[in-house]
């Protein structure tokens, strides 16, 4: 949890604010402090100071907020989680829409990590203290299943699953377009954007192989229900594809198009159900994979949350995602 602290100037004045809160607080570097005050935790009188050595005057207040660090294991957050099956080993989740994977900056707290190790408690750590039992992620704003490691050796077994591509993940989206062919796949040299490292792209000349496989499920007149299948599981791998093809995710705010403000009959119906979806149209519907430890092969599967399926509904039809569900082997 964070901790905050306030003093006043009684002595040392004409001291640089970061040698000044080190003297107070032995455990901290200046280092540390500097990177509070550019993160807007420390304050002087109220105010943010222009920069760590500022030096100080007699009758001043300085304010510290202290946040964990990052490489503090995380704490348990009585979060509410969607637990599809436990046993000793491992565990499967449905995350929500919303909820980020594992502490990260801005993200030190309230995820689905904090969420799991209040209510597993046991956890793998996998060499990674503050993303315990984590094998894979999901985009913040994806909903849908994850596998979740409890021991070490089922975490190394998971892992191996994930880097021979023997892990069965399907999702459901929505995307803006009809004209894909029935199926087919998707394969690009992958990585980071030249322009722009929020956003990756498939089209880099030597990034890593990334491939996505798709099945039209069902089309409107403005939009396309797909299945796609992840052989690979590069980070918004399915988006990216999807986009750079010209079929963007519906809702979709790094990689999509918006609708048009206004359309005639059914089509302007569409555009008015697309525009009330809050988030990318992007479901992880059902996960595959051997149990490490029994040797067993599970499969899970998880409707999607109430906004998708409204979605679904006003595009497609009352019929077609029961119709989706059912049919995510084949």
């Amino acid at each position: 949890m964070d901790t905050s602290y306030e003093w006043q100037v009684d002595e040392g004045e004409g001291e640089r604010l970061d040698a000044w809160i080190v003297a107070r607080l032995p455990d901290t570097s200046r280092s540390q402090i500097s990177r509070a005050v550019s993160e807007g935790r420390v304050l002087v009188d109220g105010e943010p100071p222009s920069k760590a050595g500022l030096k100080l005057r007699h009758g001043q207040t300085v304010a510290l907020t202290l946040t964990r660090s990052l490489e503090d294991p995380p704490e348990g957050e009585d979060i509410p989680l969607t637990l599809v099956h436990v046993d000793e080993h491992l565990a499967v989740v449905d995350k929500p829409a919303g909820l980020v994977v594992h502490p990260a900056p801005g993200h030190r707290t309230g995820t689905l990590v904090n969420g799991l190790v209040h209510h597993l408690q046991t956890l793998s750590t996998g060499g990674a203290p503050i993303r315990p039992g984590i094998v894979h992620r999901l985009d913040k704003d994806t909903s849908g299943l994850l596998v979740v490691a409890r021991t070490e050796e089922v975490h190394a077994g998971l892992s191996e699953q994930f880097q021979d591509h023997s892990v069965d993940r399907r999702y459901l989206t929505v995307v803006q377009g009809t004209r894909l062919d029935d199926e087919g796949a998707i394969e690009t040299g992958y990585g980071r954007h030249p322009k722009d490292r929020r956003r990756m792209t498939g089209r880099a000349p030597e990034g890593k192989r990334a491939c996505t496989h798709w099945k039209v499920l069902d089309r409107s007149q403005a939009c396309s229900l797909l299945m796609c299948r992840l052989e690979t599981g590069r980070t918004h791998q399915i988006r990216v594809h999807l986009s750079e093809a010209g079929y963007p995710v519906v809702a979709d705010e790094i990689y999509g198009r918006k609708p048009p403000k206004s359309g005639s009959g059914s089509v302007g119906r569409e555009f008015g159900a697309i525009r009330r979806m809050g988030r990318q149209a992007l479901h992880a519907a059902s996960l595959g994979f051997t149990h490490p430890e029994t040797g067993d092969r599970m499969w899970f599967r998880g409707a999607p949350p109430e906004d998708f399926a409204a979605l679904v509904h006003d595009l497609f039809g009352p019929e077609s995602l029961q119709e989706a569900l059912d049919g995510l082997q084949s």
